[in-house]
């Protein structure tokens, strides 16, 4: 790729949009997994889902926000994300259950379809929530390093897709456990993912403040990583499968970790 000596709007906007859909490509492959497939194979892809989701929140996103904030507004940004998807899922099953109220039993078939796989459909809209937050922060420091350099836009672009793509793989993965047709999931995370290049125009634009909130953005994303992780991920894999499965879902869990790890290795 020809990297241009000054930055341009093109090459920022070029930059936004490998963010956002450079990812979705090979994590939209799991679209085409047969069902009988996906189904034996979703435990230990949910598993997967999991490791990365705290991996990213715990090893990724709260350590980069420590990096420009001090850690007392770290911890309180995290609060008031963990206060705030509380308050999302429960508007969620509030709204759920006050459409129930219609004379319909509240566990009819069309509410247990939604837990077929043992997540809550609200599970999959605080995924594309919380990822939409971590995106547009992505996007905003990918324009800012823009703003710096093509150069460095270009390296902070190429970490971002890397602990992009095992996140998306996560996020198509929850959404269709959660009730989420394919092609719902997709077009949905779709949407989730321009948050990336929404942030690039935000930061590139010239909003100089743009760069100053994106500890904060990225602390109130790894809260709704960590919610959704340990409240709605990690109890819906108890219990659900023998012991012998069961070890194979924790080592998922932690190839999930070690994935992210290792991605957090790239430069920033």
């Amino acid at each position: 790729m020809m990297v241009p000596a000054e930055p341009t709007w093109g090459f920022a906007v070029l930059m936004g949009l490998l963010g956002s859909l450079g990812a979705l490509i090979p994590a939209c492959l799991v679209l085409f997994i047969s069902d009988g497939w996906r189904h034996r194979a979703m435990p230990y892809l949910l598993s997967y889902a999991t490791g990365t989701m705290l991996a990213t929140a715990i090893i990724g996103l709260i350590p980069e926000a420590l990096e420009h904030i001090p850690i007392l507004e770290v911890g309180l940004s995290l609060l008031a994300g963990l206060v705030l998807f509380f308050i999302l899922e429960w508007t969620v099953i509030w709204r759920h259950a006050h459409g129930d109220e219609s004379g319909h039993e509240p566990h009819s078939s069309r509410h247990d379809h939604g837990h077929a796989h043992g997540i809550a459909k609200k599970t999959g809209m605080l995924v594309l929530i919380g990822d939409g937050v971590h995106n547009i922060a992505d996007g905003i420091a990918i324009g800012a390093a823009c703003v710096a350099s093509p150069g460095l836009g270009l390296v902070t672009t190429l970490a971002v897709l890397g602990h992009e793509v095992p996140q998306e793989l996560s996020d198509f993965t929850i959404l269709l456990s959660s009730g989420f047709s394919r092609w719902r999931a997709f077009f949905w995370n779709t949407v989730s993912g321009l948050g990336t290049l929404v942030g690039v125009v935000i930061a590139y634009g010239g909003l100089g403040y743009a760069e100053a909130i994106v500890p904060y953005a990225l602390s109130v994303a790894a809260a709704s990583f960590l919610y959704i992780g340990l409240a709605d991920l990690v109890p819906g894999l108890h219990g659900r499968v023998g012991a012998a499965k069961g070890l194979w879902q924790f080592a998922m869990m932690i190839a999930g970790m070690v994935t992210i790890g290792a991605l957090t290795m790239l430069p920033h």
